[in-house]
């Protein structure tokens, strides 16, 4: 059974780099029916936040990439920790170190003096003497001596290193009895059964150090797939400025999670040609084997794109639920069919979506410049009092868009007027400005009574302006 996990620090926010990774860990082990396991890497306790540990399940509760089991919290472990160093140290696999950190950065000195690679140069390895006093040791374990590891990376393909250029008798627990990051990471990803070990292409360097451990505990060593990076549009390193944020900052920009997650895993991998992919698609397609092996460059673009799409193809339940989180109910408007319809043609973004609602149902409190010197000029006043009259004396009913239209087809037929000489009013007297979606759905949104108010509020506006010229 495949079982692969995530592992993040809780030392700041989920970012998509992250996420991806997530991602495609969670593929793969939906795929092979196997198990996706979350992890906090919460040893640093100086800089571990419980306020980022929950932010980031959060963002995998937002965007549902459901983990199996209770998430491992590495700051429970330090007893099961403990036990496995004392065992390397029982079988003379690890040894106490008693370098003072002045004696190492003297030995450093000298080495970068002599142009030799700054190491430790293994004085206690084999130290059977009496240790000295005052000096609280770490534990380093002992590194094969020119030796090659060689494994096969499931991206990268076959990788050898020579220990003697990698690795020198590395910490695995500091002075104080912390345990270090590859050490800890060695035991959970065994002790939780971890077969496919996901993960961003920096911590390649950590691998032939974790393999080690492995086979000095007599662990069995899982496939590693080490991920490229994510640059930026000019191929340098993601910045926030270029998508480098917290998850749940998409959110707050109006992101749907499918979006985001179609933009994620398409930043390294592709299947043919298509674009567009559900959840389900992913789990049937996915393949780590099949991820780049060089660094993908975020395309902002491609995000409000896929965004778009998948607006235009959620429900008006799914619309409305998603709408309160920035700040519109749509639960009592009568016609919000008419107006999601109108404008989910139009926005890459929810935010966007609430916004230009907002124009819409609520009055303008001032109007576009632009907009009033270009329309609003020769007989527009004279057109608006007019269609103003003509809807104070109509009739008939007025409600849906397509009663607006053959009502507004009768006043310019009576006026002798076309469509662009009133159009554009109407417009800025429901939304301010020249820019909006059909004026027959929106004068159906707002309705015949709030029309009427909001075409005096211009005809209004209007003859103040001309009293001031």
């Amino acid at each position: 059974m495949v079982v692969t996990r995530f592992a993040p620090s809780p030392t700041g926010y989920l970012h998509i780099g992250g996420l991806r990774t997530a991602l495609y860990s969670y593929l793969w082990a939906r795929k092979n029916e196997g198990k996706f396991l979350l992890r906090i890497e919460d040893t640093d306790l100086k800089r571990n936040s419980a306020e980022a540990a929950k932010a980031i399940e959060e963002a995998f509760e937002w965007v549902g990439l459901e983990h199996d089991g209770e998430i491992t919290y590495q700051s429970k472990r330090f007893d099961i920790y403990k036990d496995y160093i004392k065992k390397l140290l029982d079988e003379g696999k690890a040894y106490y170190c008693y370098m003072t950190k002045e004696e190492l950065d003297e030995l450093r000195e000298s080495q970068m003096k002599a142009k030799q690679r700054p190491r430790y140069d293994g004085r206690y390895r084999d130290f059977t003497g009496t240790p000295p006093k005052g000096v609280e040791p770490v534990v380093r374990i002992k590194a094969p001596i020119n030796e090659t590891i060689t494994f096969v990376d499931g991206i990268k393909g076959e990788i050898s290193v020579n220990t003697e250029d990698v690795m020198d008798d590395f910490i695995i627990a500091r002075s104080d009895g912390t345990p270090t990051y590859n050490f800890v990471v060695t035991v959970d990803d065994h002790d939780m059964g971890i077969t496919d070990v996901i993960r961003g292409d920096d911590h390649l360097s950590n691998t032939p150090k974790q393999i080690v451990i492995y086979r000095a505990l007599g662990f069995e060593i899982p496939r590693f797939y080490h991920v490229p990076m994510i640059h930026s549009p000019s191929g340098k390193k993601l910045s926030k400025r270029d998508g480098a944020m917290d998850v749940m900052e998409y959110k707050k920009e109006g992101f749907l999670p499918e979006a985001l997650l179609n933009f994620l895993v398409r930043l390294g991998w592709s299947h043919g040609d298509q674009e567009i992919f559900s959840l389900e698609e992913m789990v049937k397609l996915f393949d780590p084997k099949d991820i780049n092996k060089s660094a993908s460059a975020y395309n902002g673009e491609k995000l409000l794109w896929l965004n778009a799409h998948y607006i235009k193809e959620a429900s008006y339940d799914r619309l409305i639920k998603e709408l309160k989180e920035f700040g519109v109910d749509l639960s009592q408007i009568k016609l919000k069919e008419v107006l999601l319809d109108s404008l989910r043609e139009r926005v890459k973004t929810l935010k966007e979506m609430a916004q230009k609602i907002k124009t819409i149902l609520d009055r303008p409190q001032n109007y576009d410049e632009k907009a009033v010197k270009k329309f609003l000029k020769n007989d527009a006043k004279e057109i608006a009092k007019k269609f103003l009259n003509f809807l104070q004396e109509y009739k008939k009913e007025l409600k849906t868009p397509l009663e607006f239209e053959e009502a507004l087809k009768e006043f310019m037929e009576e006026n002798g007027l076309k469509l662009k000489n009133i159009a554009q009013i109407i417009r800025i007297s429901i939304v301010g400005s020249a820019v909006s979606p059909s004026i027959y759905d929106i004068m159906a949104v707002v309705g015949k009574d709030e029309l009427i108010t909001r075409l005096k509020n211009l005809i209004n506006f209007m003859e103040v302006n001309d009293e001031q010229k």
